[in-house]
């Protein structure tokens, strides 16, 4: 029984999937059916591949052809096509349906013709190429294109439709107006109001040429993620100032197209002796814009403009121009700022860094100047995989001695890198000086030498190029001039010399005490101080002296101590911890020292012993410093024979030996009152 009933639900199954199939498939086929009846044009409307306008706002017969790079106008003049325009007719063609239709040979039987529609003289005529052409295949024969006519004829009495006549010729379809609306264009309008075509991604090099007398020629390559001037000099051009430039030129755009037989003559237009003959090229093409003589201010008011009528975001001229390959004249608003860029391209395109380098990329420095031994300042750390915060040391070169290092302050050698790295010039004063010039301007002993050592890894060079990247490079810094206040500034191994800001000079002494590491000593891990004395050197008198007992801690040893006195003692002791100058004075450590002027003895001894080990007892050491009385509002000197120099000491330490040596003294007995003095006066007083 169950057997029976499935096979019956199966057999209900297939004959209702195939009532459905049936259904389905005819329902789509009729829907295309009607859709293909009420087409006017088939599928070689997708495929169009040149249009051929005639008639309706045209004077002459306009050719499209479709190019890789888009819609060109081939005739009447040769000029890229507005691509908003050409893509509504296309779309007019692809999806032209008619509301009814009618066939040629039933006419006569009204006594009608093609003339009572406007189809014996159409007002519009439009000729395509359909078709995809593959070009020239091998035993292949090569593909036809399809030629197919429209021929669009008056508008109807009601419904505000159109008449137009079926490509061979048997049938009239009655269509929307929106097709003659997209036809309804000026070849102006059809027209492109773009100029350059070249986007800036695909620009490979930037000519520019300025007109008689000057006939300045200027001409800029891409190199990687670098522009770099080939012509007239060999030098690197501002990468961002650049990319503006040509920005600038791509988002220029015709102000209004000049009719063929109107235009001025090339003397008055300028186009003859353009003022700017500027060229992008590309991936194997190139676009030439020449920009003649400004518009008289009479005929650019009456000029019709082809663009939306927009106020310029910043000052602008009209001029005549035109592309070098192409006939039509137009106009256009060029910006009087890329203007005076372009005419000074030579600097304003120009690189004003003098060095162009990645601070990760740089190994060693070298100082010099004159009379002062040279300074070498090294990164250290892994040359592999250089960090931003890599320590640096100083190595000073002094005669009949071997190399001497110290550790440098690292914010200070991040600062002259900085310096280096942004060093602009403000001027460029000379690209090919005479000898007697480069001695004048101090080049024959500079004030400062300055040499970069660069790590030959290419992963660190400008746009992740070895080759963009040299292993060295050596700055020249001359004499300030006294009139400008500005230095000279030249590299080794180039010929121009700059104006710079003389702080560099200021930025860059060779002086191994700037550059030395502020942090004298650091306790290691597990040290900690465990006694602490302050002594007055000249009188020999103890200030304060304390010595902490197995198991005690400083806050406990001064926990009976006055406020001020316990907050500066703990300061003192987080100082000594971490034991850092404020500057340094002296190389070595003088018996007194020079304040004012005069020479000085030390007036405090300050003295701390260490336990290595933590506790109080096992391996000790111990830091002793000499200090000044405090010369200003921020200025104590302090020396130290372990470390053999003199420097100022930190604010915090400082205030801390000021509250211990200057702090309020053993109270006095309180004053009498005015009335017990008044009374213990003799008479008379």
């Amino acid at each position: 029984m169950r057997t029976k009933v499935t096979l019956v639900l199966l057999l209900m199954n297939v004959v209702l999937f195939f009532s459905i199939f049936t259904f389905v498939h005819r329902w789509r086929t009729d829907a295309l059916w009607e859709e293909s009846r009420t087409r006017v044009l088939g599928p070689e409307a997708a495929t169009i591949q040149s249009l051929e306008i005639t008639g309706g706002h045209f004077a002459a017969p306009v050719r499209l052809e479709k190019k890789p790079d888009g819609w060109m106008i081939t005739k009447p003049t040769e000029w890229p096509a507005n691509p908003h325009a050409v893509s509504r007719i296309l779309n007019e063609l692809m999806l032209l349906n008619h509301f009814t239709s009618f066939l040629v040979k039933d006419l006569a039987k009204s006594g009608l013709s093609l003339a009572d529609y406007g189809l014996d003289k159409p007002q519009i005529t439009l000729t395509f190429t359909a078709g995809v052409d593959n070009g020239p295949v091998e035993h292949a024969a090569p593909v036809q294109l399809k030629t197919v006519t429209l021929r669009v004829g008056d508008a109807t009495k009601v419904g505000n439709r159109l008449y137009v006549l079926s490509p061979d010729g048997k049938r009239i379809h009655v269509v929307s107006r929106s097709l003659a609306d997209s036809l309804a264009l000026t070849l102006s309008q059809l027209q492109a109001d773009t100029i350059f075509s070249i986007p800036l991604f695909e620009v490979r090099s930037f000519n520019l040429q300025t007109g008689a007398p000057t006939n300045l020629r200027s001409r800029l390559r891409r190199d990687g993620s670098r522009w770099l001037f080939e012509a007239p000099i060999l030098a690197r051009a501002d990468r961002i100032q650049v990319e503006l430039a040509i920005n600038a030129l791509n988002g220029l755009h015709t102000r209004s197209f000049l009719d063929a037989a109107t235009v001025p003559a090339p003397d008055r237009t300028g186009l003859n002796n353009p003022a700017f003959r500027l060229t992008l090229e590309g991936n194997g093409r190139r676009e030439t814009l020449l920009l003649g003589s400004p518009v008289p201010a009479s005929e650019a008011a009456a000029a019709v403009k082809s663009a939306t009528e927009e106020t310029p975001s910043e000052p602008a001229t009209e001029y005549y121009a035109k592309m070098d390959d192409r006939a039509p004249v137009f106009t256009v608003q060029f910006p009087d700022r890329l203007f005076t860029t372009l005419r000074n391209s030579q600097e304003e395109l120009r690189d004003k860094h003098l060095l162009s380098f990645d601070p990760r990329a740089l190994t060693s420095l070298t100082l010099v100047a004159p009379n002062r031994p040279e300074l070498t300042l090294q990164r250290l750390g892994n040359p592999g995989q250089p960090q931003q915060n890599d320590p640096w040391q100083i190595v000073t070169h002094a005669a009949n001695q071997a190399p001497q290092t110290l550790p440098a302050e690292l914010p200070l050698v991040q600062r002259i890198i900085e310096k280096l790295s942004s060093l602009q010039a403000l001027k460029f004063l000379r690209d090919a000086p005479q000898n007697i010039e480069l001695e004048n301007w101090g080049f024959n002993r500079p004030e400062r030498e300055i040499t970069l050592n660069f790590s030959t890894k290419g992963a660190f060079a400008e746009g992740g190029s070895a080759a963009a990247l040299s292993s060295s490079a050596t700055l020249l810094i001359g004499v300030a001039n006294e009139r400008d206040g500005l230095a000279r500034a030249k590299l080794a191994n180039e010929p121009f010399v700059y104006l710079v800001d003389p702080d560099i000079l200021r930025e860059s002494p060779v002086t191994v005490n700037y550059y030395r590491s502020r942090l004298l000593r650091e306790l290691p891990a597990g040290a900690r101080i465990t006694a602490l004395s302050l002594k007055d050197a000249t009188t020999k008198t103890e200030i304060f002296a304390r010595r902490l007992a197995d198991g005690e801690t400083w806050n406990q040893a001064l926990a009976k101590e006055p406020e001020a006195k316990r907050t500066a003692l703990l300061v003192l002791l987080d100082q000594l911890g971490s034991l850092r100058a404020k500057d340094f004075v002296l190389d070595s450590f003088p018996p007194a020292v020079e304040i004012g002027g005069e020479m000085r003895p030390w007036k405090y001894a300050l003295e701390a012993t260490i336990s290595l080990v933590g506790g109080t007892g096992g391996q000790t050491d111990a830091i002793t410093l000499f200090l000044t009385e405090r010369t200003g509002g921020g200025t104590q000197f302090a020396g130290s024979p372990g470390f053999n120099v003199v420097f100022e000491a930190d604010q915090k330490l400082l205030d801390a030996l000021f509250t211990l040596t200057h702090g309020p003294r053993e109270p006095m007995p309180p004053s009498p009152a005015p009335a017990a003095v008044e009374a213990a006066k003799p008479a008379g007083h």
